[in-house]
């Protein structure tokens, strides 16, 4: 198998993982059982990704991990907007 294709089909799987989760939320409007700290850690390192891919020039890694931090942040916002007050 060509590995830019492999790199793209893993790309692809990879951003699209947490859409399921996000829908969900978007949905319900409940955000119980979502670990904030989770998201930070992985924005983190979804966004050191992107800036090793802009370093190495490889649009794959850029582009699937910046849709990634884009769909993680907007479920951090939307953990921030519906979390319940206690």
């Amino acid at each position: 198998m060509d590995e830019n294709i492999l790199g793209l089909v893993a790309g692809i799987l990879t951003s699209v993982a947490m859409m399921p989760q996000l829908i969900k939320v978007l949905k319900d409007k409940n955000v119980e059982d979502i670990s904030v700290m989770m998201l930070l850690v992985l924005i983190s390192g979804l966004s050191l990704w992107v800036w090793y891919g802009i370093l190495q020039e490889e649009w794959p890694i850029i582009l699937s991990n910046a849709f990634s931090v884009l769909v993680n942040v907007t479920l951090l916002t939307c953990c921030l907007i519906f979390k319940k007050k206690d």
